[in-house]
């Protein structure tokens, strides 16, 4: 069984009470209580602390367990920010990749491939290869237009980025 301990914090003592009372009274088997209850750890005990090794374990217990793709498609974005606060890029898209499989409607998983791409075109810009940066560029731009349409509004930053670069359509 996962660690389950409170972190310090008023919101997220208030979170994890109110959680548990949720697992006890909402109808569900004890294979879905047993995955939230890993999710639940690998978000609020160790990532938010920063132990990123223990909240993939986390994480992946949770993916063992949990058998709804929408519940799914949240711990395998979680995977991805592990993966990005990492650096491992690939990694992470790969698992935004999945998360959206599940979940088409995650702006924030379009959101973070967007940045990686972003990064990696100013990264081919620093080598000298505007043509790569161009294509990691467009495919930024594509992510970021899909983030938009899910949540008009956000995303403000990247929407003005479309429009100086002339990407917005």
């Amino acid at each position: 069984m996962p660690r389950s301990r409170i972190n310090g914090n008023f919101i997220d003592k208030t979170f994890s009470i109110v959680a548990n009372i949720l697992l006890q009274i909402i109808p569900t088997t004890s294979g879905e209580k047993e995955a939230f209850t890993y999710y639940r750890d690998g978000v609020m005990s160790a990532q938010s602390e920063g132990n990123y090794a223990e909240a993939l374990q986390n994480y992946y217990e949770a993916m063992r367990l949990e058998i709804d793709p929408y519940d799914r498609s949240y711990i395998l974005y979680n995977i991805g920010l592990i993966h990005t606060s990492n650096g491992e890029h690939t990694k992470a898209l790969e698992y935004y990749f999945r998360a959206l499989e599940r979940n088409p409607f995650l702006p924030q998983a379009f959101n973070n491939m967007a940045v990686i791409c972003h990064y990696r075109g100013e990264q081919a810009i620093h080598q000298g290869d505007s043509e790569i940066a161009e294509a990691w560029f467009d495919q930024a731009a594509e992510y970021w237009k899909q983030a938009i349409a899910l949540t008009p509004g956000n995303y403000i930053e990247a929407h003005n980025w479309l429009k100086i670069t002339g990407r917005f359509e």
